[in-house]
């Protein structure tokens, strides 16, 4: 059971990985990160309800969502596991095909390779040629994007943008996610298949991930409502984004560089009043060879941003389209050692 269920892992996964760059996230298509905004946006009516402005009820009803949503998010992909795993199948192939054709695409829902590519590459092919016309469909898809302020931003500024987004997100939404799988395969690969899988600590992951980009925010009832869930997903990203840190390196530059790549990041990433964000930023710009950070408009606050690669030049269309280049390269290094492992098992 072991040996089948590590292959069956690693294949899963590889075929996940393969099925998102290919088709993404199709529009018609019932996301399960929208189905866990559902259930946040019923449970925060119902916890603002109770709590009114009081915030150590605000903190708790945030632990209660915390705590549901990751739980419930947990238990579907854990029934889906063992269901892939022959738990209830019995000896009819068909429902296990059908499982496993489910449990695939399961899995690539909660990689976000192929959409992040595509919406900054809608940002890049709306800005006009000439610098004097207004990038207004540039701003417009930006801001489906980022969270900062888009409606006075220049050429310069929406590029910037869209390579910080596309760096910090290559972490949040593909290989957090991957990474999780990874340990559900290994978890199954030591033989506790009893335990979570893949697609139970992916999704897990996921719910994290959607809470802290709904309710984590500082500001109002969401100051104290949405901390459990941006605490948990900080958590669940930060090993992760070191990975990220120490490997993307060996698909970037010369391995000769390896450790000053990784210092330079680490030095300058750490500034960022996020534990992850900062670094992953830092490690692409040094990487890519491109200036991010500075100073952002979110609503009505200003915010400045530790500034990262500073002797490098600012980004233009090419530096983005190098740090999406990275992203794939990294991705395939990620899976070639998934599977040399699992060949090694």
């Amino acid at each position: 059971m072991t040996l089948q269920a590590s292959t069956l892992a690693t294949a899963g996964i590889l075929l996940a990985a393969l099925l998102d760059r290919c088709i993404g996230d199709p529009a018609t298509w019932l996301h399960p990160v929208i189905v866990m905004g559902w259930g946040i946006q019923r449970m925060r009516l119902r916890a603002e309800t109770w709590a009114q402005d009081s915030p150590i009820r605000l903190s708790i009803a945030g632990l209660i969502i915390t705590f549901t949503l990751v739980l419930t998010s947990g238990l579907c992909g854990w029934l889906l596991d063992q269901l892939v795993l022959g738990r209830w199948g019995g000896s009819h192939d068909w429902i296990n095909l059908a499982a496993r054709v489910l449990w695939v695409i399961a899995l690539a829902s909660s990689l976000a390779s192929k959409s992040l590519e595509e919406s900054v590459h809608s940002v890049l092919v709306a800005l006009p040629a000439d610098d004097g016309v207004e990038p207004l469909e540039a701003r417009r898809r930006l801001s489906w994007i980022v969270g900062r302020d888009t409606t006075s931003l220049n050429r310069n500024d929406i590029l910037r943008a869209a390579a910080e987004t596309a760096s910090e997100n290559a972490v949040d939404g593909l290989f957090a996610p991957l990474f999780w799988m990874l340990v559900g395969a290994g978890l199954w690969m030591s033989g506790f298949t009893a335990g979570p899988g893949p697609l139970a600590l992916a999704w897990i992951f996921k719910a994290a991930s959607t809470l802290d980009s709904m309710l984590g925010y500082r500001k109002g009832r969401l100051r104290w409502l949405g901390t459990a869930g941006a605490r948990l997903d900080d958590l669940m990203t930060w090993l992760p984004c070191r990975i990220v840190m120490l490997s993307l390196p060996l698909v970037s530059r010369s391995w000769l560089q390896w450790s000053a790549l990784v210092s330079s990041a680490e030095s300058e990433g750490r500034h960022d009043d996020s534990p992850n964000a900062g670094r992953s930023e830092a490690i692409y710009a040094h990487c890519a060879g491109v200036q991010l950070g500075g100073r952002n408009r979110y609503g009505n606050r200003w915010v400045e941003k530790p500034l990262l690669g500073a002797e490098f030049p600012i980004a233009d269309i090419l530096s983005v389209k190098r740090i999406m280049g990275l992203t794939k390269r990294l991705e395939l290094l990620w899976l070639m050692i998934a599977a040399g492992f699992s060949w090694a098992a």
